[in-house]
C-alpha cells in the first residue's frame, strides 16, 4: 500500500492509493474513501503525477492532474 507526499510542505492528512480506492486520512485519524472511478483522471494517473499533490482547505489539489478533491 503506496503512501504518496511531497518534501514541498508538510502534511496534515495521508493519501493512500489501494485496491481503486483513493484513501485520506486526517491527522485526527477519520478516514474517507473515494472509488478511483469517480475521478477517470486519477485513476488513470501515473505514481508521479499521483504524488504530487497539495492539502487545501477543502481538501486534496492533484497539481499535475489539475483535480480538486473535497474531503471537508
Amino acid at each position: 500500500m503506496p503512501f504518496f507526499h511531497t518534501r514541498k510542505q508538510e502534511k496534515k492528512v495521508k493519501v493512500i492509493f489501494n485496491n481503486g480506492l483513493l484513501f485520506v486520512e486526517s491527522e485526527n485519524g477519520k478516514q474517507q474513501a473515494f472509488p478511483l472511478e469517480w475521478f477517470p483522471k486519477l485513476l488513470n494517473a501515473s505514481d508521479a503525477e499521483r504524488e504530487d499533490w497539495v492539502q487545501t482547505d477543502k481538501g486534496i489539489h492533484f497539481n499535475k492532474l489539475d483535480l480538486d478533491i473535497t474531503t471537508s
